[in-house]
């Protein structure tokens, strides 16, 4: 247990989770208290001590399946395809009789189980099907991902999810919002199902490699760490939930900073009025409430094929701290400059915005490529008398200009008229300067450049705005 627990933690550690050594020894304390066979109660106990954000905690769960599954425990477990299978307790290539009926029969008993919420034996299908279909290689060092994809193509949850709705369809008419209850619950039925087979596979490979080295295969960079050039759909959806909660939280901290950074004006009357105490000598002087007034944001984001999955986030996180503003003005621009402000107050979401501003052509004047120092001089014609000492600018782009005149002049006279103009390049440091990259020329120019490629970064960011 304390081996397996161990391996637990230098893992999470491995891919950016924060456990002190404090903490660890608040984990192997917590075993003391616990039936170490009660595997829910462990899980709780060791996810209270470790985990300190919601956004960790899928990454703990799929660790602690590892570590404290039954292959690992060093019960007999699961081999390779071909070898004797430990499901559920139940030895052999299935679990019991349900391992002499067809897919076709075991597909029938799913749909009953997933009907009735019955997760036991939702666990004990999954684990014949991969059984039957993962032809899982022994020795082999994979992630798994595969032997799922076999395993869920023999069973084909899409069609799962028709019959389930087919089944559960009334007779009558019935309320949208009932129907939408509906869906959802099968949806979560049939991704517990996908979670099973996840899960079996899992044993399968932690029986014949051992835990630390499914876990290498299987490490993934937290949500918050990842790259926003090169993230799937899935992990962009991932960095969504995380994004939602940051920009409130932001939000405060900035207002909380506006009220204390610095005191008001002198009150000249309150003053002289608490002087009466000491002889009319104005000992202590009283200050006004400080009234800051809200700045104003400009946001410049480059939208070329390139940074596109940066700007979407970083607009998304910009546009909700829009409360915290007196005005947030967004821009998009490639080798041209267009206001796109209008088109995200009305979209739904980033995704909507997006297809509307695709669709409108915004930010593209000539061929649809990069010309950073084209667009500065529109931006300048059209909108540089509108910025003034509350504007704070961010520029949100990689600064390749396709060897283009990157007219820093023009920049340097926004920043001029604006109390601040800052620069995210989501772009490793090092690789700024290279090629057609002419960050060197923006950056004497800007109060501050920061390396931005995830939402860490991001964050870190934002904490330090004034």
């Amino acid at each position: 247990m304390l081996v397996a627990l161990e391996g637990m933690i230098t893992e999470l550690r491995q891919i950016g989770v924060p456990i002190s050594l404090t903490e660890k020894i608040d984990a192997v304390r917590s075993l003391r208290h616990l039936p170490l066979a009660g595997r829910d109660g462990v899980k709780s106990a060791l996810r209270a001590a470790l985990v300190k954000s919601h956004d960790h905690e899928l990454a703990f769960d799929a660790l602690f399946d590892l570590y404290f599954s039954a292959s690992a425990g060093g019960t007999q477990g699961t081999g390779p395809a071909g070898q004797p299978a430990v499901v559920n307790g139940q030895s052999g290539s299935g679990a019991g009789a349900l391992a002499t009926i067809d897919d076709a029969g075991l597909t029938e008993l799913l749909l009953a189980a997933l009907r009735d919420g019955n997760d036991v034996m939702t666990r004990t299908i999954a684990g014949i099907f991969v059984d039957r279909h993962a032809a899982i290689e022994s020795g082999r060092p994979v992630a798994g991902t595969f032997y799922v994809f076999r395993t869920l193509r023999a069973v084909d949850p899409d069609k799962l999810m028709t019959r389930l709705v087919a089944a559960d369809k009334p007779s009558g008419e019935q309320p949208a919002v009932l129907r939408r209850l509906q869906l959802d619950g099968h949806e979560a039925r049939v991704q517990r199902f996908r979670q099973a087979v996840e899960a079996e596979v899992r044993r399968y490979l932690v029986a014949d490699r051992g835990a630390d080295a499914v876990a290498r295969t299987l490490r993934q960079p937290l949500p918050e760490d990842v790259d926003f050039l090169t993230s799937s759909r899935e992990q962009i959806v991932a960095m969504r939930g995380v994004v939602d909660p940051l920009t409130r939280r932001l939000g405060g901290r900035l207002a909380e900073k506006r009220r204390h950074r610095r005191r008001g004006a002198l009150d000249f009357r309150r003053t002289m009025r608490e002087s009466l105490g000491t002889g009319g000598v104005p000992v202590e002087p009283v200050f006004r409430k400080p009234r800051p007034s809200k700045p104003e944001l400009f946001v410049l984001a480059d939208i070329s094929g390139s940074v596109s999955t940066f700007a979407a986030f970083t607009l998304q996180l910009m546009f909700a701290l829009r409360s915290q503003f007196s005005q947030v003005r967004s821009f998009v621009f490639v080798d041209g400059i267009d206001e796109v402000t209008d088109v995200l107050r009305q979209a739904p979401d980033v995704i909507d915005a997006t297809r509307h501003i695709n669709a409108m052509g915004s930010g593209v004047w000539l061929d649809g490529r990069s010309d950073y120092g084209h667009a500065f001089e529109s931006f300048w014609e059209q909108w540089g008398e509108q910025v003034r000492k509350r504007t704070t600018v961010i520029v949100l782009g990689d600064a390749r200009t396709n060897y283009h005149d990157p007219a820093a002049g023009v920049l340097k006279a926004v920043r001029q008229r604006a109390g601040h103009l800052f620069w995210l390049n989501p772009e490793p440091r090092a690789a700024w300067n290279s090629g057609d990259s002419v960050m060197a020329s923006y950056q004497p120019v800007c109060d501050a450049v920061h390396e931005c490629r995830n939402i860490r970064q991001l964050k870190h960011f934002v904490e330090e705005l004034d």
